[in-house]
């Protein structure tokens, strides 16, 4: 710390600097220090708050669940009540002869007045096999939207993660790729001077050249691979991050538990969102057979009513009121053949669902499998690729050695570099793949939750933090970018 600085925080610096000096000092203290970088368990939190696709699953499971007090209803007391206000006329014409004059005559009686008139009735359903079965469906529709929420907030924590990592993935292979650049360019430069004084031919330097050429290449692919990945990130949580944390070195590389195959499968038969919302929408199905069915059967409901009605006519001036309470039944006997097609179409979508439930079990179960024995693959790949970077590295100190002493020409050492580079490369992506398909195989059985994601967290190292700056962003640090990126505030809620 400085001297000055040192009198900032001391008594005497405090009274001699004062408050608008030193606001600023601590101001450019703060900007000074390292940011904190975001990690694996930040980001799927920011994820599972702001996601645009899973906020839709929480409204339409919210929806759902509210047809249920729809469909309940239906089962609870009704009340109606109706009133009617009108003005009246009316117009009666009469004919008839006249005593004595053998002529006729006519008269007629006209009437202008207003009525009143009012009703409330009241009823409850005894028997409503159709309203009932409407309830059933409407609690099996809440189950397979639930499965639905929860295969969409699974599917989420695993697209985060994926993003994450490939980013990780794309900044490892960026270094490599650079590396590999500057050593190849370094080998272009050495064989010019060479050439210049006469100790090698052109066909080197034209060798030397390609390969700095491709090198550049590999690394302008893997720069996008890097910008491309972390706008993936940011298209799941709506957010920017300008640092990420790294994976340690000391990543365990363990094959998954259980160890047993069946077991994972027996995992995923039975929490698998995927499949049980499969198997919800055969109850859903079922329900709407019985929905269907229940249109042959009568309805019973008991009812209670009052009416009131009232006139100033001239020719009726008194109200009249009533009342009545009691049952009433209703039998269905012939809809056109409606029921009965209902009925057989119901049928068919029963059926429809059920070989639906069934392929995706198949799928669950291949999946399951197929993911276990990658998983289990990776891990012996990632020391595969270990052991094949320590070989390339003494295949080139051998090529290098054996071209000093003239054994080997360029086009050896310009390929032990590449096979070195490549090595480290593919290194980074088994390490990678191993996260990636342990996390896929854990959603896949159904169990991949913050949990798990929290224990991957532990395996992220602060310092070995990913830089995420875009480039060509104006001097404040905004960009359009930002703009592109904000998905705005959530909508409202209608009123009620």
């Amino acid at each position: 710390m400085s001297p000055l600085i040192d009198d900032a925080f001391s008594g005497r610096g405090l009274a001699v600097l004062g408050r608008r000096t030193l606001l600023p000092l601590m101001i450019a203290t703060a900007m000074a220090s390292p940011v904190q970088a975001a990690d694996l368990l930040t980001i799927t939190r920011d994820a599972l708050a702001n996601n645009a696709t899973l906020a839709s699953a929480r409204s339409s499971y919210s929806g759902v669940e509210s047809g249920r007090d729809v469909e309940r209803g239906d089962l609870l007391p009704q009340l109606n009540a109706s009133a009617e206000a009108a003005n009246n006329r009316t117009y009666n014409g009469q004919t008839g002869s006249s005593q004595g004059t053998g002529t006729g005559s006519s008269a007629g009686v006209e009437d202008d007045y207003n009525s009143v008139s009012a009703s409330l009735e009241a009823t409850q359903a005894l028997f409503d096999a159709t309203a009932w079965h409407e309830l059933e469906r409407a609690e099996e529709e809440i189950e397979q939207q639930a499965h639905s929420l929860e295969a969409t907030r699974q599917q989420l924590l695993y697209d985060v993660a994926a993003a994450y990592f490939d980013i990780l993935r794309a900044h490892d292979i960026l270094e490599a790729r650079e590396a590999q650049e500057t050593a190849i360019e370094r080998q272009l430069e050495q064989a010019r001077e060479q050439f210049d004084v006469g100790l090698i031919a052109i066909t080197d330097v034209d060798e030397a050249e390609a390969s700095y050429d491709q090198a550049r290449a590999d690394r302008i692919a893997a720069e996008n691979d890097l910008q491309v990945s972390f706008e993936a990130l940011e298209r799941l949580t709506g957010q920017r991050y300008n640092t990420i944390d790294g994976l340690g070195d000391e990543l365990p590389i363990e094959s998954p538990q259980p160890g047993n195959r069946d077991d994972w499968v027996e995992l995923a038969m039975e929490h698998n969102p995927s499949l049980l919302m499969a198997e919800a929408g055969v109850d859903v199905a079922r329900s709407v057979v019985d929905v269907s069915q229940a249109g042959r059967l009568p309805t019973l409901e008991a009812f209670a009513s009052y009416q009131y009605s009232d006139t100033d006519s001239e020719f009726q001036q008194e109200y009249n009121s009533s009342g009545q309470f009691g049952v009433r039944a209703s039998m269905p006997l012939y809809t056109g053949g409606t029921t009965s097609a209902g009925i057989e179409q119901s049928t068919y979508e029963l059926e429809s669902t059920q070989y639906d439930a069934e392929a995706q079990r198949r799928d669950t179960i291949q999946q399951v499998r197929s993911l276990f024995t990658q998983v289990s693959n990776d891990v012996e790949s990632v020391e595969a690729r270990r052991q094949a970077i320590e070989s390339n590295e003494s295949a080139l100190e051998a090529t290098r050695s054996g071209y000093e002493v003239g054994t080997r020409n360029i086009v050896d050492v310009l390929n032990a570099e590449q096979n070195l580079y490549d090595a480290i490369a593919n290194h980074a992506e088994a390490r990678y793949d191993y996260v990636i398909d342990l996390l896929e195989l854990r959603q896949q059985s159904g169990i991949l939750d913050t949990n798990a994601v929290r224990s991957v967290n532990e395996w992220l190292r602060n310092e070995d933090q990913v830089s995420l700056a875009l480039p060509n962003e104006s001097a404040n640090g905004s960009s359009r970018y930002d703009d592109a990126m904000d998905i705005g505030a959530p909508p409202e809620q209608p009123a009620n």
